[in-house]
């Protein structure tokens, strides 16, 4: 083999391992191209493998019910200090004009004051006059709810940063994203809803999935289902409130079937039926178990219901199982997860040939989810589509990060850059989640720029931009990119360039 023959095939190599670490991992980080070179695809299905992989054990963290109990009484505790301080306040005001009353009816001046009080004031005034200007007071301390939520978003940095590849973490996030929740309804349960009910089931069963996503306490509460009532249902008959739909009509348009899949609106309605009595305990009634599933019978609504065709007897919460266990298997889903999947990671108009190999995978195999992603990464199309797809913020940022080499992320500026990009963490504008399109995302590109001007600003002393372009694109980057790098003013400017270059931004 001739010097120019390795050459290429080296190159050939190398850009496949990019081409793996951009389009289905985090970005590379120093190194790692090289490091899967020889076998990307190889590469990707080793890390579905590692035991354990997606999956964030940290004992500093709390559960999502735990973290939801010590939230509430941090706001009982804060609520009871501001009472206090207002009866103290008010106490204080009375006796004080309790006082000047009592001073006036004894020792009043000719004018209406006493001689001592408006001398008093008098050089109260002058002394006030001669003080300094007040300096500026530090912001408040965050709240205990404020930093639990700040552990969990450094908990999911750590992970995204120090991931080799981060496909398994890729998965994680569209998971997270297809069965979302968010931090405005349920701010102190979403670190712990991902790590506990989507973590665990990315490489397992779809239908072990959407049992854990539809029975957590952070989906019932966001999507109101903890307060639906059947209406014949004992507490129904005493308190008169009604059904509530939405949990039933998400899991059906978005989590299982998909849009216009041949479901009516007599099936949504039977299906939240089912559902009634899905709730959570109370955290005010019990400070031990409150923010944990419970069924209630007293809620459900009684006898069998009629969903997509099938009957399903009143077995309580085995009802609502049942449903789901159905829907985990329906052809519609599995058609309607394999669209998104493609979607996500190839392109943002699916290859429909490789939209239907991953729905038969999805349909053999009983919903295995870590065969889906394999037949992914080994397809064809995954290899050859064009490089298109626009990263999302969140994919940007870390991958430009991971880029650097460096392993830690202030959480709150993080945070704060993801919610100047559009896309805050945990914070989706709807149920169905961030949009996974072109079309979301490119008008966010003057802000991009500033991010990476900003990150580019802070690294700049301890990374070599031409060695960071090395190491995030490799081969992959183009000779105008390489020479733009090249020729700035200096190495912020430099940096910057590499991160906004298009073949950063895209995968």
């Amino acid at each position: 083999m001739t010097q120019d023959s390795i050459k290429n095939s080296t190159t050939s190599a190398a850009a496949r391992a990019a081409l793996a670490l951009h389009r289905f991992g985090l970005g590379p980080r120093p190194g790692s191209i090289a490091a899967i070179a020889s076998d990307p695809r190889g590469a990707l299905i080793a890390e579905l493998e590692r035991p354990g992989i997606g999956r964030i054990d940290n004992p500093e963290l709390m559960t999502s019910a735990q973290s939801s109990r010590a939230a509430f009484e941090a706001r009982a505790g804060r609520q009871a200090e501001r009472i206090v301080a207002e009866r103290a306040k008010k106490e204080a005001e009375e006796q004080a004009k309790l006082l000047a009353n009592n001073m006036a009816a004894n020792d009043m001046a000719p004018n209406g004051m006493a001689p001592t009080d408006a001398a008093a004031n008098a050089d109260a005034a002058k002394t006030d006059a001669s003080k300094p200007a007040a300096a500026p007071q530090a912001p408040p301390p965050p709240t205990p709810e404020r930093q639990y939520f700040l552990k969990e978003v450094k908990a999911r940095l750590d992970t995204g940063l120090a991931a080799e590849i981060g496909f398994a973490e890729r998965l994680v996030w569209f998971w997270s994203n297809h069965f979302c929740v968010s931090a405005y309804t349920v701010p102190n349960m979403v670190g712990g809803y991902e790590r506990e009910a989507i973590r665990p089931h990315i490489l397992g069963r779809f239908a072990d999935m959407l049992l854990a996503v539809e029975g957590h306490p952070a989906m019932l509460v966001y999507l109101d289902n903890q307060m639906s009532i059947g209406p014949k249902s004992v507490a129904g008959i005493n308190r008169t409130r009604g059904l509530n739909e939405n949990l039933a009509r998400e899991i059906l348009e978005l989590h299982t079937l998909g849009v216009r899949t041949g479901y009516s609106q007599s099936d949504v309605i039977a299906f939240a039926n089912v559902l009634t009595g899905w709730t959570i305990v109370s955290v005010q009634n019990n400070p031990e178990h409150g923010s944990e599933f419970i069924f209630n019978k007293r809620m459900h609504e009684p006898g069998p219901q009629q969903v997509i065709g099938k009957t399903y007897p009143d077995t309580g919460v085995e009802q609502g199982r049942a449903v789901l266990a159905d829907l985990a298997r329906h052809p519609a889903t599995a058609s309607h997860v394999a669209t998104k999947l493609v979607r996500c990671f190839i392109a943002d108009e699916p290859p429909p040939a490789l939209v239907e190999r991953l729905a038969a995978v999805f349909r053999d195999s009983d919903g295995d989810m870590k065969e889906i992603a394999k037949a992914l990464v080994t397809s064809e199309e995954a290899w050859t589509a064009p490089r298109d797809k626009l990263k999302t913020p969140c994919e940007w940022s870390i991958a430009m990060v991971r880029a650097t080499g460096s392993l830690r992320v202030d959480p709150e500026r993080f945070e704060r850059g993801q919610a100047a990009l559009g896309q805050p963490i945990w914070l989706p504008p709807a149920p169905q989640g961030f949009p996974d399109i072109e079309a979301t995302w490119i008008d966010g590109m003057g802000r991009r720029l500033d991010i990476a001007n900003n990150f580019a600003e802070r690294v700049a002393e301890r990374v070599d931009p031409a060695g960071v372009l090395d190491a995030a694109l490799g081969p992959l980057a183009s000779d105008a990119t390489r020479q733009a790098v090249a020729r700035a003013e200096s190495r912020q400017q430099a940096l910057a360039l590499a991160f906004m270059a298009p073949e950063f931004q895209r995968r």
